[in-house]
């Protein structure tokens, strides 16, 4: 499974490294990527979420009910 964050999308970031000498090698930057489960009281159950960071401190400030309908609307699983 690639990195990659459901609520806000957020995939992994590709650039070369630049040695002493300038020879060019392909590098790439992951997303700081967690699996965390969130109770929905909505639906009485749990849902695993894999969420960057970053998406974690936004589903604190919106919530658990407005994260879950973002990642619905992009067509994501929850």
């Amino acid at each position: 499974m690639s990195a990659h964050c459901q609520p806000t999308g957020a995939k992994p970031g590709f650039c070369n490294t630049i040695s002493h000498s300038h020879r060019r090698t392909s590098r790439r930057f992951d997303p700081n990527i967690q699996h965390k489960r969130y109770w929905l009281p909505s639906e009485g159950r749990h849902v695993r979420l894999v969420l960057s960071a970053r998406a974690i401190k936004t589903v604190d400030t919106i919530g658990i009910e407005a994260a879950v309908a973002r990642i619905r609307t992009r067509g994501g699983k929850a």
